[in-house]
């Protein structure tokens, strides 16, 4: 197994990582509610999914502004 012949610097290897981050997640409009929503996922605010209501929502939530 090859071994490297000399130790790698702390900036070599921090620049090779610095690739290594996270994306913001894709979100897209509810078609029922309007609210942001992750694709492919019932909505959490009114549990529909592609025009069907799949879950039933005991209660709306209050959408959290700031």
């Amino acid at each position: 197994m090859a071994l490297p012949k000399r130790k790698h610097s702390k900036t070599r290897g921090r620049k090779r990582r610095t690739h290594w981050k996270l994306g913001n997640p894709a979100l897209v409009l509810c078609s029922q509610c309007k609210q942001l929503k992750l694709p492919h996922r019932v909505c959490g605010f009114c549990g529909y999914y592609q025009g069907k209501q799949i879950i039933e929502i005991k209660e709306k939530k209050k959408k959290f502004r700031r």
